[in-house]
């Protein structure tokens, strides 16, 4: 299937997803906001898919929302209410599509959360705005020398709502998401190496693209029930206490562990050779 933003490739468990839309910056047009979860979302329920890596084309990784987004019937930017003098009893019902339409954005990044693979991120130039909030959801982020991060809308006159302000004080410390979350200002590779937001920066996206691919075919060796339980309970023991995440992955333990996996990674270890495990198994969306 052809996609508007889009490109794929899939080798060996590993799905490469590319912003192909270089000459616009890679910006995020309406059918940005579709193709994203669609993808993902049937990366993670076809059970083959074991690890999925994003990059970029062009200059810039991505410019961010794109403008039409504001104006392409989404409600985005309607200031219709009391404040304009519009007391029509219509403007309940007009922000409840609004928030349902912010909700259906943010859900576009969170599907990278909720894949049952591991996304790793691997970013050159730019990645602005809507941007910030993409690489914030997924488990890994990678950078070239040249690449920066911007919470572009507060330059714009409006809080960030798709993610950014969520995940990113869980990654790097709350002072610095401050800082640029007021300022608007630009934070360069070495900076989010520094402070933990990206996990490795390179010369240049070949050596990006080369590094990360290995690491994502090393992911891809594991099991991926294993690797599935390892990112569930990252991500749990992020938004809960200590004592409820370990009774978090008692559970997962009780009802996902398997036997069969540990005693192969043993037999493949003895005899030398690389550790051959089932995918996962294909799910059905909604069940």
């Amino acid at each position: 299937m052809g996609y508007t933003c889009f490109e794929i490739e899939e080798t060996e468990g590993v799905a490469h997803l590319i912003l192909s839309r270089p000459d616009e910056l890679n910006s995020m047009i309406p059918a940005f906001w579709t193709e994203l979860p669609e993808i993902v979302d049937e990366l993670s329920d076809s059970g083959g898919t074991r690890v999925l890596v994003i990059s970029s084309t062009g200059k810039h990784f991505c410019a961010g929302m794109d403008l039409s987004v504001f104006t392409a019937g989404s409600n985005i930017g309607n200031n219709d209410g009391p404040a304009t003098g519009n007391t029509s009893k219509e403007v309940g019902r007009q922000r409840a599509v609004l928030r349902k339409n912010v909700r259906h954005l943010q859900r576009t990044f969170s599907c990278l959360e909720e894949a049952r693979m591991p996304v790793l991120a691997a970013i050159q130039g730019g990645a602005v705005g809507g941007a910030v909030d993409f690489v914030t959801a997924a488990d890994c982020r990678y950078a070239t020398d040249d690449a920066w991060f911007c919470i572009q809308e507060i330059n714009i006159g409006m809080t960030a709502d798709v993610g950014t302000l969520q995940r990113l004080p869980k990654l790097i410390p709350e002072g610095v998401v401050r800082e640029l979350a007021y300022t608007g200002a630009r934070m360069p590779a070495a900076r989010a190496k520094e402070v933990g937001l990206v996990n490795e920066i390179y010369a240049n996206q070949e050596t990006m693209l080369s590094a990360v691919h290995e690491i994502a075919a090393e992911i891809a060796s594991k099991s991926p029930l294993a690797i599935q339980g390892t990112k569930e309970s990252i991500i749990y023991s992020r938004d809960h206490s200590v004592a409820e995440s370990l009774d978090f992955i008692s559970l997962w333990q009780t009802g996902m562990f398997q036997p069969a996996d540990m005693m192969e990674a043993f037999n493949a270890q003895a005899e030398k050779r690389d550790a051959a495990f089932d995918d996962l198994n294909e799910q059905r969306r909604g069940l």
